[in-house]
């Protein structure tokens, strides 16, 4: 059953990214073009996310468990770092550069372009040489 609800949870996300247009990596940076033709759609789309997020959580912390597991894992740490700065920052620059950031890249994967793909690998990349990285700072 959990299972299935991640499957239901990530279709519902991907069909509100296609539906929402950000999916089209145009929006996206048209949205972090102030200076020019600036497309505010994303803000919308934002701020849309933000309110369900927060009605979200207060209905679900007036529980005592989740649905489908047996306690909430929330972040303990509350500290910024350099790990947490620098991770935000190659986000930040990799979504500016290729519009795209990973749940709409997936969601595109079935119209599959070169820019999409080099985002992809970057991507994947990226995910191997942090878990490189924080494996040998662990041993």
């Amino acid at each position: 059953m959990k299972t299935a609800a991640g499957y239901a949870a990530g279709l519902l996300f991907g069909i509100g990214l296609a539906v929402s247009g950000m999916t089209d990596p145009a929006r996206v940076v048209g949205f972090l073009d102030v200076a020019g033709a600036w497309d505010p759609t994303l803000m919308f789309v934002l701020g849309g996310a933000v309110i369900t997020t927060f009605v979200g959580y207060r209905l679900v912390f007036k529980r005592t468990a989740p649905l489908l597991g047996g306690v909430f894992q929330l972040p303990t740490k509350r500290e910024l770092d350099a790990k947490l700065l620098g991770g935000a920052a190659l986000f930040g620059i990799g979504w500016g550069l290729s519009g795209y950031c990973p749940g709409p890249a997936i969601a595109s994967i079935g119209g599959l372009s070169l820019p999409l793909l080099a985002m992809l690998v970057t991507m994947v990349l990226g995910w191997f040489f942090a878990r490189r990285f924080t494996a040998k700072r662990l041993a």
